[in-house]
């Protein structure tokens, strides 16, 4: 079931064997007047739908099919076997983006969008990333690597500016930049395999939050990293000063060996910052407990 934000459309995938509760028959309802205004069947089982103003999104196991809400016309995506309906959909109405698994067979389309990406076209085995595809103009914009292991769940914030990754082993979150795939976050949610149940961003975009099939939610917070950025800064304008130093020391026609030495402790000290960022990913700065984490959990965020 998904609901058109609060408006009273609503859309319904049944799970009984009776042809009007089939999992193969969506229905949307107007729930004002207690009537469905428009049914469609498909060949396979529903195994999600998504909704916004512009578009309605069925994702099956090895296609997706995209609905013009204005006129119904039908877009289909063919992709590899996706049983757990990994897809996302922005809500915005400008940045209108479908975030799906990448293909293991890729099609001539996305080789093509590879080479104009100047990307190197990667191993089968290692085809971990995403598509990030433009619902409205209905093309690929970009494909990114994510994770080295399978998708698990994928998440784009409500103006479709960002977009939370996992893979199937649980432990690490990934924050891209939309459309334009640059990485700017990696939190590490635990040492321990999880099973990723929700991600949800906050209406702000300042929070994510992430449950999973341990007792715990996990809320991560969003551009906090001012401290980090002046540290990074203050290390940039050192290095900037210093490699000022060192050329008026060749100025004065010091030993290359008292040049050298020094550049090498300049950049071991701003590599050591700028890595330990990169190899010790942030973790939560909150978290609740959940007393019953045996069954599937979902948080999502109010207003915040």
């Amino acid at each position: 079931m998904e609901m058109l934000f609060c408006t009273s459309l609503v859309a319904l995938v049944g799970i009984g064997d009776h042809p009007n509760m089939s999992p193969r028959r969506l229905q949307i309802f107007n729930t004002k007047r207690q009537s469905a205004i428009c049914e469609l069947t498909f060949p396979t089982l529903v195994l999600s739908i998504k909704l916004n103003c512009h578009r309605l999104v069925v994702i099956l196991e090895k296609q997706i099919y995209i609905y013009d809400i204005s006129n119904m016309k039908l877009h289909t995506i063919e992709t590899s076997p996706n049983s757990s309906a990994v897809c996302s959909l922005s809500y915005s109405s400008e940045n209108c983006y479908i975030a799906y698994p990448l293909q293991n067979l890729l099609s001539l389309e996305f080789l093509t969008l590879m080479s104009k990406l100047k990307m190197n076209c990667p191993k089968s085995s290692v085809l971990s990333g995403y598509v990030l595809f433009d619902a409205l103009a209905l093309h690929p914009i970009n494909i990114i690597e994510a994770h080295k292991s399978p998708l698990a769940f994928i998440s784009l914030n409500s103006n479709g500016t960002l977009l939370a990754t996992s893979s199937d082993k649980g432990t690490v979150i990934r924050i891209f930049s939309i459309p334009s795939a640059i990485k700017l976050y990696k939190f590490r949610r635990g040492t321990s395999l999880a099973k990723i149940y929700s991600m949800n961003f906050s209406l702000t975009s300042n929070f994510l939050c992430v449950t999973s099939n341990t007792e715990t939610v996990d809320i991560y917070r969003l551009f906090s990293d001012e401290v980090s950025k002046r540290e990074r800064s203050y290390s940039i304008q050192s290095l900037s000063k210093s490699c000022e130093f060192l050329e008026k020391k060749r100025s004065f026609r010091r030993s290359s060996y008292f040049i050298r030495r020094n550049f090498i402790t300049i950049l071991e000290n701003y590599l050591l910052a700028t890595l330990t960022e990169i190899w010790e990913p942030t973790r939560n700065f909150a978290y609740a407990k959940i007393p019953d984490h045996q069954t599937k959990n979902i948080a999502a965020f109010n207003k915040c």
